[in-house]
């Protein structure tokens, strides 16, 4: 099992950040990824402070379009961006990501 800073982690997982730890607290979720070299890495993204309301076809379509996730899909997964973009697809919920 791969391991990132002596804890082991399971990859392209995202899981919810625990609060109340101090460095942990400035994103919502966080996932563990291979870079290109082959070193794991942490993925953090989302804002702690708000809810995902991708219930609301406008506010899906506003997010997916401001980010680009259709027109010009991410590909990388070491950036925020592309987990941000799969957590906003319709007709998934957060849980089936976690």
């Amino acid at each position: 099992m791969p391991e990132y800073q002596g804890q082991k982690v399971k990859l392209n997982k995202p899981r919810r950040i625990t609060k109340g730890r101090p460095s942990y607290g400035r994103k919502k979720f966080e996932v563990f990824v291979n870079n290109a070299k082959g070193n794991v890495i942490r993925v953090t993204f989302g804002d702690p402070n708000l809810e995902i309301k991708r219930d609301s076809d406008a506010r899906r379509k506003a997010f997916r379009s401001r980010h680009k996730c259709d027109s010009n899909p991410p590909k990388d997964k070491t950036k925020a961006r592309y987990w941000s973009c799969r957590f906003w697809e319709k007709g998934k919920t957060v849980g089936e990501l976690l």
